[in-house]
């Protein structure tokens, strides 16, 4: 039910961020190198899912370790980390929904890609081949993305544990914060703009939805007193 509820959120979310699209091809920021950088990444990627074979351990690894650590930053005690082509486990002490959603709305390797650059930067300034940091960013987020859709495809343990309709919004809906801040750090959007855009969405969108549910328990009304005559 609360899943069923949250749903108004996911088309809110995605006119912001297509509205956050529009105002960078407007503004052409969209096509600023670091953009160029970013997408050619993600494209570049998407080129090795099609039409070579998959790294699908690699998403394993990625998987499982991203279960254990936001583990450990809740409080859990890890062990028993496994991994191989064919599937993964990890043992925790405790769990709660942002450890078992966590693999399908953090980018993994995008992290880590970015915690180095900001290591780099600290010895290095300003950093070298900043394109490409973004590039790898693009790549690793593709990777990222295309695995998460193909393991969501089959019957996931870690879904059904909180439900699929809830799962799923809560999944879309940070993964969709995350192109916004992709958005945010690699063109003119800002993120009072798109914070406003949705916030304007969501109370139209729930405005919408009471008055038609209104208009339709009054009809329902109207027909069970008509066929009570």
């Amino acid at each position: 039910m609360l899943g069923l509820t949250l749903l108004p959120i996911c088309i809110a979310a995605t006119l912001s961020v297509l509205e956050a699209i529009n105002a960078a091809n407007s503004s052409s920021s969209m096509f600023s190198k670091e953009t160029i950088a970013l997408f050619s990444g993600y494209l570049v990627w998407l080129g090795i899912w099609f039409f070579l074979p998959r790294p699908a351990k690699s998403y394993i690894l990625a998987h499982e370790l991203t279960h254990a650590i936001s583990g450990f930053l809740f409080g859990a005690k890890v062990s028993n980390l496994n991994v191989s082509s064919k599937g993964g486990s990890v043992s925790l002490t405790k769990t709660n929904l942002w450890i078992i959603l966590s693999p399908y709305f953090i980018p993994f390797y995008t992290i880590i890609i970015i915690v180095a650059y900001l290591i780099t930067g600290i010895f290095i300034n300003p950093v070298p081949l900043k394109l490409l940091w973004v590039f790898l960013v693009g790549f690793t987020w593709s990777f990222h993305a295309c695995f998460t859709l193909n393991s969501l495809m089959i019957r996931q343990p870690d879904i059904h544990m909180y439900g699929r309709i809830f799962s799923y919004v809560i999944i879309y809906c940070l993964n969709l914060a995350v192109v916004a801040l992709w958005m945010i750090f690699t063109t003119e959007v800002s993120a009072a703009g798109i914070y406003e855009s949705l916030q304007a969405h969501t109370i139209s969108i729930y405005t919408l939805l009471y008055h038609q549910g209104i208009q339709a328990v009054n009809t329902a009304i109207r027909v069970v007193k008509r066929l009570s005559m």
